[in-house]
């Protein structure tokens, strides 16, 4: 495994909100449950800018569909944020440590359990092949057949994109089909130098990439997507309870209740 040395920017945000308090009893069906206020919470979100989920706006201000969810669940309680900006592969590895409380966008996976406690499920997400214009034709149906035609793809290290990347990765006869980097925009720059023939990113992060940096008129997606998968915020087991995630759940939930879930999603599908 590389390990790649970042300045890691720590900004600070404060936000109204924290933990809703675990009830003594379930409420009666009429009623929703409440929000309890907790003093002195403080907890450490790590941000790997990938917009539109999470990123850093002008005026670095944090924010994004992602960010702007976590918020939301913390209003009405009293709680200070620390956010800590690096690469994924840093986030996990200050995750494991107990140095960062949770990340955002993660994926469930067995190795991660090990370390990591998991939200429910607040998104989906779903990756997209991406190739240089005027090869978006190119006569392939899934990502097996076009890998072993040849061609290279471009992955983020240590991302999760489905079982069956991982399949693939995991063969011997297709893992140096992958390249790995530490941010998507690399990728697009190999693909662009021809060092790869394509790449692996979820199709509102691709979109927003290439609209963003005027890339849309040389990079294409393929037809070839990944099936969706549910995506979790994950905390770290090393500095966060499970009824902490417990209390995060309970946030979700009145969240989706009260319809703020769906505003904030509109706000980014449109």
């Amino acid at each position: 495994m590389k390990t790649y040395t970042l300045l890691v920017v720590v900004l600070f945000l404060t936000l109204t909100g924290c933990k809703p308090a675990i009830q003594d009893a379930a409420p009666p069906a009429t009623e929703t449950a409440t929000v309890v206020e907790q003093p002195n919470c403080n907890m450490t979100m790590g941000m790997d800018a990938w917009e539109p989920y999470q990123y850093v706006s002008v005026g670095n201000t944090v924010t994004g569909l992602d960010v702007e969810l976590v918020q939301a669940v913390a209003e009405g309680m009293q709680c200070k944020l620390d956010v800590v900006q690096g690469s994924w592969l840093e986030l996990l590895t200050l995750l494991k440590e107990g140095e960062v409380d949770f990340v955002l966008g993660a994926s469930k996976t067995p190795d991660r359990e090990e370390f990591a406690y998991f939200s429910e499920p607040y998104r989906e997400e779903r990756f997209q092949l991406y190739v240089r214009k005027g090869q978006s034709d190119l006569p392939f149906t899934d990502l097996k057949a076009f890998i072993a035609a040849g061609h290279k793809v471009g992955i983020v290290n240590e991302y999760f994109y489905g079982d069956e990347v991982a399949a693939l990765y995991a063969d011997e006869a297709h893992k140096d089909k992958f390249v790995g980097a530490i941010i998507s925009e690399l990728n697009m720059a190999r693909l662009l130098d021809e060092e790869i023939d394509g790449l692996l990113e979820d199709s509102f992060v691709g979109a927003s990439i290439l609209r963003r940096k005027g890339l849309d008129k040389y990079i294409q997606p393929h037809s070839i997507s990944l099936g969706a998968s549910d995506v979790y915020v994950m905390f770290s087991k090393s500095s966060v309870t499970e009824q902490q995630v417990q209390q995060f759940n309970l946030g979700l939930q009145q969240l989706r209740d009260n319809g703020n879930y769906n505003r904030i999603v509109d706000k980014y599908r449109n």
